[in-house]
């Protein structure tokens, strides 16, 4: 039997996490949660983010999972030790790894993390880093515009490079020489990010080391499913629109079949 790997995400932007994981394991079976109906999770409560990444984790180990990867960062900041408490199955999430990537690729010990409110608000970022490296200095700016611009396709739009500059212009200013997507949908905005973030700024993508460790989880215990076939993987929302498969195939092209996901 494959080993199947669940993914759950506030929306839509938890698939550039899918699209790292297919990237590297193009033949391992996935199964993607996106909870569309209940997004976004950025402003939610403490106790409301903890309640809905325990559902979405459930709803994703019915279906099959069994391995649960948080791509939602403010449902990782918020609840990943829950989900390690009361689950049955490893879970790996987007933080802890852009923390260690992080730590790696600096050398003036001055980070920048970009995410929602919730996000930076957790602090999360501040409290890891430090515990890997001292006397290192943590900025973190709330961009909550960067989802919506994403959702609507506003990639390249002159007002979206403008908002960028605006929100990475006091992030410049504190001389960070490395910056944290520390939100899966900003993936998208990585080409943008980069020429407003500065000269020689080192851009983490916690899609690509979410993806490296559950790639080096899986080899290392003989559980990868070898070939380039993807036909096994389902992908789940909690309200289906047109406008939700048009934003799916801006993140993983066409031939993507959505299923309306229904809770028990």
């Amino acid at each position: 039997m494959d080993f199947k790997v669940g993914v759950f995400d506030s929306g839509i932007g938890g698939l550039s996490v899918v699209r790292e994981i297919k990237r590297l394991m193009p033949g391992q079976p996935l199964i993607y949660f996106g909870d569309t109906a209940r997004t976004p999770y950025g402003p939610k409560s403490l106790e409301i983010l903890r309640r809905y990444a325990l559902e979405d984790a459930n709803f994703l180990i019915q279906k099959g999972a069994h391995l649960i990867v948080v791509a939602c960062h403010s449902a990782a900041s918020a609840a990943t030790s829950l989900l390690e408490s009361k689950l049955a199955v490893p879970v790996f999430e987007v933080v802890t790894p852009s923390v260690a990537q992080a730590v790696k690729l600096t050398r003036n010990s001055r980070i920048g993390v970009i995410g929602t409110r919730a996000t930076i608000n957790s602090r999360i970022y501040d409290r890891l880093i430090p515990e890997r490296l001292d006397n290192v200095r943590v900025f973190g700016m709330a961009c909550p515009l960067l989802v919506p611009l994403v959702e609507e396709g506003w990639i390249n739009k002159r007002e979206t490079r403008m908002i960028v500059k605006r929100y990475l212009r006091p992030l410049r200013n504190k001389q960070i020489d490395t910056l944290v997507l520390g939100c899966t949908h900003y993936p998208l905005l990585k080409q943008v990010i980069r020429e407003k973030a500065g000269k020689g700024v080192k851009i983490v993508d916690p899609s690509e080391e979410v993806a490296r460790s559950v790639y080096n989880f899986l080899r290392g215990k003989g559980l990868l499913t070898g070939g380039t076939g993807g036909g096994n993987d389902r992908f789940f929302v909690s309200d289906l629109t047109s406008n939700t498969q048009m934003i799916v195939e801006r993140f993983m092209g066409k031939g993507i079949e959505l299923e309306k996901a229904t809770f028990s």
